[in-house]
């Protein structure tokens, strides 16, 4: 089985060592996102639901430079410093995904890189 690396300008750089997403035969393995904005590697705000939407938008970008889209995700792991934020990441994944939906944990963690109040990492399988 192949295995190449995906990289896009479009999502945040990896700022450790690790890559944006890792591609093995029709298999994605995303990276962790963070709410950076990608063009000046901040934080786009301290707002929760700006930081949400920052986040998808990057797994976003990641899919499409792995060849898919957001419909290719088959898992993802949603990680919060709060989950009392719980249903509005509901509402803002349901302006990314239509059924059928990902598989999906949620996590509540004492913190994250820069201070990020979400991450979402996942699984895409592209189509062969």
């Amino acid at each position: 089985m192949s295995k190449s690396i995906i990289q896009t300008d479009d999502a945040p750089a990896a700022i450790g060592t690790y890559s944006q997403a890792v591609k093995a035969g029709s298999t994605v393995y995303l990276s962790g996102q963070i709410p950076l904005v990608p063009s000046t590697m901040t934080m786009v705000s301290d707002d929760f639901s700006e930081q949400a939407v920052q986040v998808f938008e990057n797994l976003k970008a990641v899919c499409a430079a792995a060849g898919g889209d957001m419909s290719h995700l088959v898992k993802v792991n949603i990680f919060l410093t709060d989950l009392g934020h719980f249903a509005t990441v509901n509402e803002i994944m349901a302006k990314y995904f239509s059924q059928p939906y990902p598989a999906r944990a949620a996590i509540g963690v004492s913190q994250l890189p820069k201070d990020a109040q979400i991450e979402i990492d996942g699984v895409m399988v592209l189509p062969e």
